[in-house]
């Protein structure tokens, strides 16, 4: 399995695909063991695509101490130095997409294009607070993701039941990928509250990089 250290971390990634270079930052409660991933999409047969568990998640470490998106941003461009990869497209999904604000913020020379997706700039113009899920049982936490995440399931719900509990547990079995693990609750934990307090919207008019949103 391929860990390498990344400031105070060991970090989980992968690299699969062939062409140019893109570093892809997953979402919430991320974990490149929950199938399908970014890898099972069409990306890598465009680019050489790099992705992996953000810290408090899936196989990398779980610190114990307050994260914050400059901490996401930083691991972002460490994991680049200590794979020697000195600039490359970004693309960041949901919260990843929070994290490659920040990262543009911090680090914009190593980004050549910029793709954000399904994201928010935070502060006043923050998506749904997904930490009021936090501690909640798997089923109802699974729930009120799918209503939050797609409005068209709650039609899905209160039409078909019997589809949208489907739905619910096939969301259930994803999550229970490596949940009993020591400090996995504590480490999503301190990821929301992070993405909490995430806000960049008066600093993105100084990004200088071409950006698809």
């Amino acid at each position: 399995m391929p860990f390498i250290p990344v400031r105070d971390l060991t970090t989980y990634y992968e690299i699969h695909g062939d062409g140019p270079r893109l570093l892809y930052i997953t979402g919430t409660g991320g974990d490149l063991r929950r199938k399908p991933s970014v890898f099972d999409g069409p990306l890598p047969g465009h680019f050489t695509v790099l992705s992996y568990d953000q810290r408090g998640l899936g196989q990398t470490s779980r610190p114990e101490a307050v994260y914050t998106m400059a901490d996401y941003a930083d691991d972002a461009a460490a994991l680049l130095d200590a794979l020697g990869w000195e600039r490359c497209l970004v693309m960041g999904v949901s919260f990843g997409g929070m994290v490659a604000q920040e990262f543009a913020l911090r680090h914009g020379a190593r980004i050549e294009r910029l793709v954000l997706a399904c994201t928010s700039a935070g502060g006043a113009h923050a998506s749904y607070p997904l930490h009021e899920f936090h501690g909640m049982e798997p089923a109802a936490r699974a729930a009120a993701n799918l209503l939050v995440s797609d409005t068209r399931n709650a039609a899905i719900r209160d039409s078909d039941p019997a589809r949208f509990q489907a739905m619910v547990d096939d969301a259930v079995a994803l999550a229970a990928v490596g949940a009993n693990e020591p400090g996995r609750v504590e480490g999503a934990g301190r990821q929301l509250e992070a993405r909490r307090h995430h806000d960049t919207y008066d600093r993105l008019p100084t990004l200088g990089m071409p950006v698809y949103i």
